[in-house]
């Protein structure tokens, strides 16, 4: 299989489903199915980005690595956005939707409603582009946040701040209890926490001499390849064959060739069950949303994995403002934080809901919209 351009990413137009590796290359195909809005030149630059230089992938190395490359990498800048404004629904999401669409992760958030209808936003972030911290940068965040809310805006800051500032904080017992009294390695999930159905993992060490072949059948989800690959990761897997295709509906059907770090197949029947368990447990169950009574309030708790490098998952805090906007329902408070359980560390977002002054929206409903929306079954 060779390299048909100079290009290290291309996206292009095809008929096929399906996503495979050489296993030598690292050549990786996908046919995805775009939405009206999918910004595919972005696309094409976190791809490039993620992926080594062209001329590795041939095996040509320009550079020696100092003592000093060799070192851990930076972290990028944290800074603080202070967002004062006018309550209304959508609010969260409409900044939430120009953070994402300006390269802008959300790290950390804290969001008050005072009794006279005003909202005093903060997001810790950081900046894809890195270069939050020049006017020019900030400018441009305020111009489309301006363009986004309106009249609503009161004020509006940014400035550089520690990482200590978004120091992991633990979930109350009462939040452990209901978010985490499953075991995550392939326990059946707490009741009333969704789901997603008709998982099976089969694993065969006979077919390849050199390879564990892992065939999952599931149901398709948004990140679905994102948590089978972070699940292969932590435990220091690597994939050298593959393919990924979805059939009717959301089924689909996905065979890995892996092997361990050191390039052997693996034999050992503790760690593939160890495996099977937790691909299990993330495909039932990639993330957990629940509502809990909060004395008079209504509280809505989501949480996912962290990877052990620490990176949570993307775009949940968008998604959950997405989904609450869809079914007219406004955000009174929220955070996000950290919890460890085992040796597992997870994000925990918290949302406070305004169930003043609109309609009553059934809390089934909110669950199930939410869920939903961060799943893309919508």
């Amino acid at each position: 299989m060779g390299i048909l351009s100079d290009d290290v990413v291309i996206i292009s137009q095809s008929e096929k489903e399906d996503v495979t590796t050489d296993g030598k290359w690292c050549y990786l195909v996908f046919w995805v199915i775009g939405k009206p809005n999918t910004r595919w030149n972005l696309l094409k630059m976190r791809l490039v980005e993620a992926s080594p230089s062209f001329s590795w992938a041939f095996g040509i190395s320009r550079y020696y690595l100092s003592d000093s490359e060799s070192q851990p990498p930076k972290f990028p800048d944290l800074f603080l956005l202070k967002l004062a404004c006018s309550d209304r629904t959508g609010l969260l999401y409409d900044v939430t939707e120009v953070l994402y669409k300006l390269e802008i992760n959300i790290e950390k958030v804290k969001i008050s409603t005072t009794p006279d209808g005003k909202v005093m936003d903060l997001f810790f972030v950081t900046d894809t582009r890195e270069l939050l911290g020049t006017g020019k940068r900030r400018e441009e965040v305020y111009e489309y946040l301006r363009d986004a809310i309106g009249d609503s805006m009161i004020s509006y800051d940014i400035e550089l701040v520690g990482s200590e500032i978004t120091a992991r904080s633990q979930a109350s017992s009462s939040v452990a209890e209901t978010l985490f009294s499953s075991d995550v390695l392939g326990e059946q999930p707490s009741g009333g926490l969704h789901t997603s159905s008709n998982v099976s993992i089969s694993v065969d060490n006979s077919l390849s001499p050199a390879h564990t072949l892992i065939h999952i059948t599931c149901q398709d989800h948004k990140g679905l390849l994102y948590d089978i690959m972070r699940t292969f990761k932590d435990f220091n897997i690597q994939i050298s064959y593959g393919r990924f295709t979805i059939k009717r509906g959301r089924n689909c059907e996905i065979d890995l060739f892996i092997v361990q770090s050191d390039g052997r197949k693996i034999l050992d029947s503790s760690k593939l069950n160890a495996l099977v368990y937790r691909l299990r447990a993330e495909l039932q169950q990639p993330l957990r949303v629940v509502m809990m009574n909060r004395g008079p309030d209504t509280e809505l708790l989501v949480t996912n994995p962290v990877e052990l490098s620490g990176k949570g998952r993307p775009q949940v805090f968008h998604d959950i403002a997405l989904a609450l906007k869809k079914i007219n329902t406004c955000i009174f408070s929220a955070e996000i934080g950290r919890h460890v359980t085992g040796e597992r560390e997870w994000e925990v977002y918290k949302v406070l809901i305004n169930e003043e002054d609109i309609l009553p929206v059934p809390r089934s409903k909110i669950e199930e919209q939410v869920w939903s929306t961060l799943m893309g079954w919508e």
